[in-house]
């Protein structure tokens, strides 16, 4: 009897248990109906300039918000009367710049040694002012040239030092088994400059 009972229990659970699947397979939407899929996707109606978010159509960044110009005039007067504030009190510490000289970019600040790898129409002990000035900065704020920053504005002074020649370099060109051998020695001029001062306006135009 009591085998019959538990063989029964057994059978209801397994019973049970087959319904609660299907019941939980069917709210799921796995066992439904092609028709019925097809039926719910064809409701749907999209407008005709409907484009789905993918990173294409949108970038995964998010979007900047234009300014108002009136709000962007207010900012920068702001930041304008801020740099005048530290301009005026030459509370902006140690200055550096990026000037363009010799076809190269360098970023100098007082008593730095540059190595030019050209000769300059200067005699050593010259004093030269570097004009092309691509950026300035001290400890608060930073003043970007586009692309230059004006004359009046910024002045870098820098004194030639000593004008010499480089380490001999040898260029070898060889091609085995064609008894092809070239070699040139290169010797490059050298110029060493001093920055001697970066000077600022005291205050933006």
């Amino acid at each position: 009897m009591a085998v019959t009972l538990r063989s029964a229990g057994v059978d209801l659970l397994r019973t049970g248990r087959r319904l609660c699947v299907c019941v939980c397979v069917c709210v799921t939407g796995c066992l439904c109906p092609s028709w019925l899929r097809h039926q719910s996707s064809q409701s749907i109606q999209y407008p005709p300039s409907y484009v789905p978010e993918t990173s294409l159509s949108r970038p995964p960044w998010p979007e900047v918000s234009v300014l108002d110009p009136e709000e962007q005039y207010r900012r920068h007067q702001a930041v304008v009367k801020t740099v005048n504030g530290l301009l005026g009190t030459g509370d902006y510490g140690r200055l550096f710049a990026v000037v363009h000289f010799a076809s190269r970019q360098w970023k100098v600040t007082n008593e730095d040694l540059i190595l030019i790898e050209n000769h300059i129409d200067a005699e050593c002990g010259d004093r030269i002012r570097m004009e092309k000035v691509l950026l300035l900065g001290g400890e608060n704020f930073t003043l970007v040239g586009r692309p230059l920053l004006g004359r009046d504005l910024v002045r870098v002074e820098a004194t030639v030092i000593e004008k010499t020649e480089s380490w001999p370099m040898v260029h070898m060109r060889f091609w085995k088994r064609h008894r092809y051998q070239r070699k040139k020695i290169i010797v490059q001029p050298q110029t060493v400059l001093r920055i001697n001062s970066i000077q600022v306006a005291p205050r933006l135009s």
